[in-house]
């Protein structure tokens, strides 16, 4: 639908392809680590490059936001047409540690390339897949002619995103007005694999807690006291062993409230990519499949709602036998979350469980961790659908459609802005994020590029959102 014709964008990405990668590789030579306090600066070192980059870019706006913690970058350009769509690209700065002594072949803050493929760390995770915006606005503004781009386009670009994004939801919130948007481009995901193109349309949420149980006042004799006196190491267990019925699905009333069910569709493309359950078994360090009864694996890990006992303990753990009752137990509990449910309803829904279930003379407290709520953009969404064409102009082939079954930042920025959140990413499995000799594809890296130079254009095209 986009006017944006191929064969200029490809031609440009041709001409300014070898500087496009020497700035990426400046970029990706400042340890931006934002879980290491020693590389603090290191970080807004980075926040101040990008900006300056993204000046030099054309961005007549580019501003290093300070937070309680480490900085972001907002870039700003607009279109001049008040009837354009506004889109805010959100990736990250930050990088996840790296040393040679991990494993590394190189220096992972020196960029090598070898065989086509950028190794360093945040060569996909996320600066490769961040800074393929720069070049791609440039070349869609060379196609096409245009002295500004066909969207008011605004990034946001954080630097704690490794560390748990612990300020963003305060920063996207006191920030809202600057970073209004009808929509939200995320840039730090990937695609199935290189032959088989994809855009993920959803992230499940997470809601995690601690339950403490405590019954005797100390640790008590089992021959004296056993069988006559609750045990809160047992009525731990139970729990645990209550948590899901007998087809797997999670036993707690109400969990599944206002779940968004899978549509015959949805199905019929998760069903269409070559999924091999035993090489995701071997991914997986595990031996069989096990959920939810009547639904497909990549179903349950992306479209069907989860609980997990992430650990459980109490009592005497040490050698030998230590015949007590004990006087305390703990249970760990996670909830992925899709569209539909309400973290803070499910987290109430825990609480009524546990108390309904534990016996007098048992004391609870329970401890939730905060909450990332669920994601989820309909597949006939006319953003989605120009990012699907823009990757299908790219790639010259059929794309489909993923989701993912973790929890990021994407639903803080759905939430605070109320717009729909769409993925554009180019990173494959093999890229190997947060380990080891992390690298990026140099022929996907422009096909991303290439994608973001169609996408502003379709996007004016088809979307006037009211």
């Amino acid at each position: 639908m986009s006017t944006t014709p191929d064969n200029a964008v490809r031609a440009y990405l041709a001409d300014h392809r070898d500087a496009f990668l020497a700035d990426l590789g400046q970029w990706l030579r400042i340890p931006s680590v934002s879980a290491d306090p020693g590389r603090t600066e290191d970080v807004r070192r980075s926040a101040d490059w990008l900006a300056a980059k993204l000046a030099e870019t054309g961005f007549p706006v580019a501003e290093v936001w300070e937070t309680e913690g480490l900085p972001a970058v907002f870039a700003e350009w607009p279109s001049g047409d008040p009837t354009a769509p506004t889109v805010l690209v959100y990736g990250h700065h930050d990088v996840q540690p790296a040393a040679r002594e991990d494993g590394w072949h190189t220096d992972p803050f020196e960029p090598v390339t070898v065989g086509g493929r950028l190794y360093a760390r945040g060569a996909a995770d996320d600066k490769g897949q961040v800074f393929f915006h720069t070049l791609g606005v440039r070349a869609h503004l060379a196609a096409t002619g245009r002295t500004a781009p066909a969207v008011n386009l605004k990034l946001l670009i954080e630097g704690e995103e490794e560390s748990g994004s612990p300020n963003l939801p305060a920063l996207v919130t006191a920030r809202a007005d600057r970073l209004a948007c009808d929509a939200v481009i995320v840039s730090d995901t990937g695609m199935w694999a290189e032959d088989t193109p994809t855009v993920c349309t959803g992230m499940r949420g997470l809601t995690d807690c601690q339950i403490d149980l405590y019954g005797p006042d100390q640790d008590i004799h089992s021959g004296s006291f056993g069988g006559a006196v609750p045990n809160p190491a047992t009525e731990a267990a139970r729990l645990a062993a209550a948590l899901h019925d007998a087809d797997r699905r999670v036993a707690i009333p109400g969990f599944y409230d206002g779940v968004i069910e899978l549509t015959d569709r949805e199905r019929e493309l998760f069903a269409e990519l070559p999924f091999d359950e035993d090489r995701w078994l071997a991914t997986a360090h595990s031996h069989a499949t096990l959920g939810e009864r009547g639904t497909t694996t990549l179903e349950r890990i992306w479209a069907r709602p989860a609980a997990e006992v992430n650990g459980i303990g109490g009592g005497y753990q040490g050698p030998g036998s230590k015949t007590i009752v004990p006087a305390a137990a703990q249970l760990k509990l996670s909830f992925r979350l899709v569209a539909g449910q309400d973290a803070e309803a499910v987290q109430q829904a825990v609480r009524d469980w546990v108390a309904d279930r534990l016996p007098a003379g048992i004391r609870r407290e329970i401890t939730f961790w905060g909450a990332t709520r669920p994601c989820l953009t309909p597949l006939d969404h006319p953003a989605l659908q120009s990012v699907t064409r823009a990757m299908g102009r790219a790639f010259e082939t059929e794309i489909r459609y993923t989701r993912e079954g973790g929890s990021g930042p994407a639903a803080d920025l759905q939430d605070v802005l109320g717009v729909p959140v769409l993925f554009l990413g180019i990173s494959v499995p093999s890229d190997g994020w947060h380990a080891p000799n992390e690298k990026v594809e140099l022929d996907l890296l422009m096909k991303g590029v290439e994608a973001t130079a169609y996408l502003w254009g379709d996007l004016a095209d088809a979307w006037r959102p009211s």
